[in-house]
């Protein structure tokens, strides 16, 4: 009982010097020039285990620029041909035959009213019939062709939907559209969707593995300089901070070298573009440019990160 006692008030002393040390902590001024210097102290550490790593950093940083220039080829591609995609879904058109009786203009404004129905235009049976007769060699008798509608859906993954609602419609005779075509691109936008995802996740796992083993390489170079820092009572973060740095260097400039490449493809992808009268993706080459940058910074960092908590117990 004593001794639960003894311990009960050791508890209650610690956590009342823990409030005063805190109160206190709030009443000190911040001293922002030690706080830069200790910055500054932080990325010459950064520098130097930069240049104690020596020629190993060129074959991490061309490795790194190489996985990046991968990504980054097949991720502007990809919006290139979604781009392709979405141009060839805008030529869809479902064919809508109407009955005898029925008015085209009611038909008309009743299928406006659908959900993802970006048009519909009237082609009328006479103009039908004279365009079929300067085709063909047709002898003169009655127009058998009915009145079409060309209803045009705002995206081809939408054409089921729309064509299963007009197909409802009681002046409806017969319709008819690409169903084929409709379905190659949708399954050419989930590869390519799939395909960029499965790049990201490899880019992920080979980023990691190669800064993994050159940081553990760092460590063990520094393992008598790191257990010195810690038995002098220096802040983790002080020795974890330079290491992510030297990561997240590694995947920057790794960026940095991939544009070189990454330029030619998007060159080669606006003359496509250009080509086959395609529109070039807005933005497409910034937003390539910019996710290049976060995921080998973010990756390159993480790769460290992880490595810390593995190899070093600080």
């Amino acid at each position: 009982m004593v001794k639960l006692l003894g311990i009960y008030k050791q508890v209650r002393m610690n956590s009342q010097k823990l409030k005063i040390k805190k109160k206190v902590k709030k009443h000190i001024p911040k001293d922002w020039l030690c706080e830069l210097r200790i910055l500054y102290r932080l990325t010459m550490e950064t520098f130097f285990d930069i240049k104690r790593t020596g020629i190993v950093n060129l074959v991490i940083i061309t490795t790194m620029a190489a996985i990046l220039t991968i990504f980054g080829a097949f991720f502007r591609s990809a919006m290139s041909i979604s781009a392709f995609a979405h141009e060839l879904g805008n030529v869809l058109e479902i064919s809508v035959y109407l009955k005898p009786n029925a008015d085209a203009n009611t038909v008309k404004k009743r299928i406006k009213e659908f959900e993802h129905v970006e048009g519909v235009k009237i082609i009328p049976k006479e103009t039908s019939w004279t365009n079929l007769k300067r085709e063909m060699d047709l002898p003169e008798v009655e127009n058998p062709l009915p009145d079409t509608l060309h209803v045009k859906v705002d995206k081809p993954e939408n054409i089921d939907d729309v064509f299963v609602k007009v197909k409802k419609l009681n002046s409806v005779e017969d319709m008819s559209y690409a169903q084929e075509l409709a379905k190659r691109i949708q399954t050419l936008n989930h590869v390519v969707n799939t395909i960029t995802v499965f790049v990201v996740i490899i880019m992920a796992i080979l980023t990691i593995t190669i800064i993994n083993n050159t940081i553990q390489l760092v460590i063990q170079s520094r393992k008598d300089e790191i257990e010195i820092m810690r038995l002098m009572g220096v802040s983790n973060w002080y020795i974890r901070f330079p290491l992510i740095m030297q990561g997240a260097f590694y995947g920057f400039t790794g960026a940095v070298i991939a544009l070189v490449p990454l330029g030619f493809v998007e060159n080669g992808l606006v003359n496509m573009h250009q080509f086959f009268i395609v529109p070039t993706p807005l933005y497409a080459q910034n937003l390539v440019i910019i996710t290049m940058f976060a995921m080998g910074t973010l990756f390159g960092a993480g790769g460290s990160f992880l490595c810390i908590k593995k190899h070093l117990q600080v």
